[in-house]
């Protein structure tokens, strides 16, 4: 399951909301192999004025950003599917929002299954479950 944070520099737009989800949201089961039935998003907007790089807002850098987190369960990824995923969702993103500081970031979170679940079950019981099954 992945748990999927994108921070955007900029005023809340429903329109681009809706792409970004669909966008990050397939791209991340894609390229991660992950189920969209089990995927949520959180797209969140930040004033450029109030997102700072090196010691200077967007506006003074004359940029946008960009922070995703993904949260996937430790040891179901290989670090080649993770560096795909970040060439691919910053090539999107670039795409999408345009006009990215090259240190907007991409963080791919590794949990260990007995840590990360939801509904109230681990993500290791839910392998179990689904084992004995």
């Amino acid at each position: 399951m992945p748990g999927i944070t994108l921070i955007v520099s900029g005023t809340p737009d429903a329109a681009l909301t809706n792409r970004l989800m669909t966008e990050i949201s397939n791209l991340t089961c894609r390229v991660l192999k992950k189920d969209l039935e089990r995927c949520a998003m959180i797209v969140q907007y930040q004033p450029r004025d109030q997102w700072f790089i090196a010691g200077q807002s967007l506006v003074e850098h004359g940029k946008n950003a960009i922070r995703l987190e993904v949260t996937i369960t430790d040891e179901t990824n290989t670090k080649a599917e993770k560096a795909e995923y970040h060439r691919q969702a910053f090539a999107v993103l670039e795409d999408i929002i345009g006009n990215l500081h090259p240190h907007a970031n991409i963080h791919i979170i590794d949990c260990r299954a007995s840590a990360y679940g939801y509904g109230g079950v681990t993500q290791e019981e839910y392998s179990f479950r689904k084992m004995i099954a």
